[in-house]
């Protein structure tokens, strides 16, 4: 079995909610991703984290 790790996010990468930029990449278990803003991650990562195989958080890399 091959694990594969997400790659690091990016200025590009936008939140699924808002389109400001994403810091957090939640791995669904039936497949695809969501991306969020800080904001949204803390809104709605409670409700996702039973359906995540994953979940990568990047927010320690937002500027003050």
């Amino acid at each position: 079995m091959t694990t594969l790790t997400p790659s690091p996010l990016t200025a590009s990468d936008r939140c699924d909610r808002c389109g400001a930029q994403a810091y957090v990449r939640v791995i669904l278990t039936s497949g695809g991703d969501l991306l969020f803003c800080g904001h949204h991650a803390r809104k709605h990562l409670p409700a996702l984290e039973h359906l995540a195989s994953h979940i990568q958080d990047e927010t320690d890399q937002m500027q003050p």
